[in-house]
């Protein structure tokens, strides 16, 4: 437990942030994870238009420091190519 004043007060100011974390990442989580499932439901047209959302999402986790760039990046890219994957096995044109 923090002992010091400056050490207690840290403490309380890393619990709100971590809301604010939290509500972020959930968010983020929750668009990459309706991109998947349009994917694997064979809606390839429906998850390239959400693919803007779940990008918005994981580049603002990425600025707030939720992420890192480098994660923030793969998850972009994996996400693009199964949506790409997607369209090409789904036999959807776009």
């Amino acid at each position: 437990m923090a002992i010091t004043k400056g050490a207690k007060k840290a403490h309380r100011a890393s619990l709100r942030k971590r809301v604010f974390n939290l509500r972020r990442i959930r968010a983020m989580r929750a668009v990459v994870k309706e991109v998947r499932t349009l994917v694997r439901e064979g809606k390839a047209d429906e998850a390239r238009q959400k693919l803007p959302r779940a990008y918005q999402a994981i580049d603002k986790a990425a600025k707030r420091g939720v992420i890192k760039d480098g994660t923030a990046a793969r998850k972009k890219s994996r996400l693009c190519a199964l949506v790409k994957k997607g369209a090409v096995r789904g036999g959807s044109s776009g």
